[in-house]
C-alpha cells in the first residue's frame, strides 16, 4: 500500500471538485443572492489543496486491487466533507455534522434532508444540492476515470470498487472509454428529461435541478413539497419514465442506443426488475383502493400515485407526490420491502439489487427440485449459464452483511431513543440511499431534527450502501493497509469473476 498513491488520486479529486463549485459559484454570482462566495472559496480551497496533494506525490505505478478500494473509499469521504463547505460559509447550516450529513446526502443519492424551509434557500444551494447528486449518482470515480488522463492508470480497479452491482461490464477494451461511454448515456437522458419538463411546463431552474436528481436516483427537490408542487400528470408521467429508467442497468441504455433495441426483453435482470416494479404497483394500487384513499380524487390519480411511489422507492430516488404515510400499513410495508431490493446492478440506484434477488429466487427454485429429486443432479441456472457457487455464497454473503447493518443500525436508532418504526424507516431508507423514510422521517418530515450522533449513523450507512458495502468495511480491515512486499508492478487487477446473469445466452 503506497499512500503517496493515495493522497495523488483524491487531490485529482478534489480538484475536479472544485471545477463542480466554480460552476455553481457562476450561478450563484447569477441570481445575486449572496451565497456566490461561498462556492468561490470552497472552490479556491480545494485548488491548494488539490495543487499542494498532487505536487507533493507521484504516481509511478498502477494501482492494485488494495489500493483502489482504499482510494474509492477514501475519495468518498473526502468530497463528503468538501461538500459541507459551502452549506457551513453560506450559512445555510450551522451544525457541521448536520451540513456533512447533507453533503453526503447529496453525493450518496440518499435525498434525506436536514432542512425545513427549502424553498427559502438561495439558488446557489439548490443548485449544489442537486449537481451533488447528479455527480455522485454515476460516481465521482467513474467521473475522474472518463475525464482525467491521470486516472487511466489502475482505472479498473476504481471503476469495480465503485460501480453499484455484482461486477462493472465493460462497453469498450479501455475502461476510461467505457465510463466516458455511461456518462455520455447519463447526460443524454438528463438533457432528455430537463427538455420534456420544459415543454411540460417547469420553470428551468426547476426542471435541470429535477432532472440532475431523477436521473441520479437522489430525489433533491428545491420545492418543499416534491413532486407534488407539480400535481401536472404529464410531469409526474415524466419523472415515473425517468425514474424507471435510471433503475435500468445503463449499459442497456447504451446497447440499446447503438442499434439493439431488443437487448431490454432479452435480460433476464430486466424482466424480473419490471415484473417486480408492475406487481408491487398492482398490489399498492389494490390496497389504497380498497382502503378508500382516492375515493374522490378518481382511479387515474390512484394509479398515478402508487405507479410514482413505487417508482420512487425501487428506484431508491426518493421523490414523493403524495404523502404515502396516510396510506393503508399494507400499502407503507410493500413500500419498506421495495427498499430493500433496489434498481439493477449498473444502475444509478441503491439497494441489494434486482439481480441478487433474481439470483437466489433461481437458487430457491433449484432447492426446491433437489427435495422433490435428491439424488438427480440440478444445478441453479439463469438462461443457459450454470451459476457457479462462488457465485451464489458471495451474493448470500452480501444480502445477509447487508441486513445485519440494516438491523444494527434499527438498534443503535432504538438505543438514541427513536421509535421503532422511525428507526426501521430510517436505516433502511440510509442503507437503500433511498431518503425519505418511515415513521418521523416519513415523506413530508426531514432529518434536521435528529440528534448528531443519530445523523452521523445514518450518513454512514448512506456510505456504506452507496459503495456495496464491503468497499467501506475494507478500511477496517488490517490487510489493507499492510505495505506489500512484493516489488513488482501491479499492472492488471485481479480476474473479474463472470456473472452471466445479463440476459448475453443465445438470442
Amino acid at each position: 500500500m503506497s499512500y503517496r498513491h493515495l493522497v495523488h488520486v483524491v487531490s485529482l479529486i478534489l480538484l475536479a471538485l472544485s471545477a463542480a463549485l466554480a460552476v455553481t459559484f457562476l450561478v450563484a454570482l447569477a441570481y445575486g443572492e449572496g451565497d456566490a462566495s461561498a462556492f468561490l472559496i470552497s472552490s479556491a480551497l480545494l485548488v491548494i489543496i488539490g495543487l499542494l496533494g498532487f505536487w507533493q506525490t507521484r504516481l509511478h505505478r498502477d494501482l492494485s486491487v488494495r489500493e483502489g478500494y482504499a482510494v474509492v473509499s477514501l475519495s468518498w469521504m473526502a468530497v463528503g466533507v468538501a461538500g459541507a463547505l459551502p452549506y457551513i460559509l453560506s450559512g445555510s447550516i450551522e451544525r457541521p455534522v448536520a451540513a456533512l450529513f447533507e453533503s453526503v446526502s447529496g453525493f450518496t443519492t440518499t435525498g434525506a434532508t436536514v432542512f425545513t424551509d427549502i424553498e427559502a434557500l438561495p439558488h446557489g444551494i439548490l443548485f449544489w444540492r442537486s449537481l451533488t447528486q447528479w455527480l455522485g449518482g454515476m460516481g465521482i470515480i467513474v467521473l475522474g476515470v472518463a475525464i482525467l488522463p491521470f486516472l487511466g492508470v489502475g482505472g479498473m480497479q476504481l471503476f469495480r470498487a465503485e460501480v453499484p452491482g455484482p461486477t462493472p461490464e465493460r462497453l469498450q477494451p479501455r475502461i476510461a472509454h467505457t465510463a466516458k461511454l455511461l456518462w455520455l448515456v447519463y447526460g443524454a437522458l438528463t438533457a432528455a428529461q430537463a427538455g420534456l419538463y420544459l415543454l411540460g411546463g417547469m420553470e428551468p431552474f426547476d426542471a435541470v435541478t429535477h432532472s440532475f436528481t431523477t436521473l441520479s436516483t437522489g430525489g433533491f427537490s428545491p420545492r418543499n413539497a416534491s413532486l407534488a408542487a407539480y400535481p401536472s400528470p404529464f410531469i409526474q408521467y415524466v419523472t415515473i419514465i425517468f425514474m424507471y429508467l435510471a433503475g435500468i442497468n445503463f449499459t442497456l441504455h447504451y446497447r440499446a442506443a447503438t442499434g439493439r433495441p431488443s437487448v431490454y426483453l432479452h435480460d433476464r435482470e430486466w424482466r424480473f426488475f419490471t415484473l417486480l416494479a408492475v406487481g408491487a404497483t398492482a398490489l399498492v394500487l389494490l390496497l389504497t383502493v380498497a382502503g378508500g384513499m382516492y375515493d374522490d380524487t378518481g382511479f387515474e390519480r390512484g394509479l398515478r400515485d402508487s405507479l410514482f411511489q413505487v417508482a420512487s422507492i425501487i428506484t431508491t430516488t426518493g421523490f414523493v407526490s403524495t404523502d404515502y404515510g396516510l396510506w393503508p400499513i399494507g400499502a407503507q410495508f410493500v413500500l419498506l420491502l421495495l427498499m430493500f431490493v433496489g434498481g439493477m446492478a449498473g444502475s444509478t440506484a441503491g439497494g441489494i439489487k434486482a439481480l441478487r434477488f433474481y439470483v437466489l429466487a433461481r437458487q430457491t427454485l433449484s432447492e426446491l427440485k433437489k427435495s422433490l429429486h435428491p439424488r438427480g443432479v440440478i444445478l441453479t441456472r439463469v438462461g443457459d449459464e450454470v451459476v457457479k457457487e462462488d457465485v451464489l455464497a458471495r451474493i448470500l454473503i452480501f444480502v445477509i452483511v447487508y441486513l445485519t447493518l440494516f438491523a444494527l443500525g434499527t438498534l443503535i436508532m432504538t438505543i438514541l431513543g427513536h421509535d421503532l418504526t422511525t428507526s426501521i424507516g430510517s436505516s433502511a431508507a440510509s442503507l437503500g440511499n433511498i431518503g425519505p423514510g418511515l415513521g418521523e422521517v416519513g415523506a413530508v418530515d426531514n432529518y434536521g431534527w435528529l440528534d448528531p450522533i443519530s445523523q452521523l449513523t445514518l450518513l454512514l450507512l448512506m456510505l456504506i450502501g452507496r459503495l456495496e458495502i464491503f468497499t467501506i468495511l475494507l478500511l477496517l480491515h488490517p490487510g489493507l493497509w499492510r505495505r506489500s512486499r512484493s516489488r513488482h508492478r501491479v499492472t492488471e487487477p485481479a480476474p473479474i469473476p463472470h456473472f452471466p446473469f445479463r440476459g448475453q445466452g443465445r438470442r
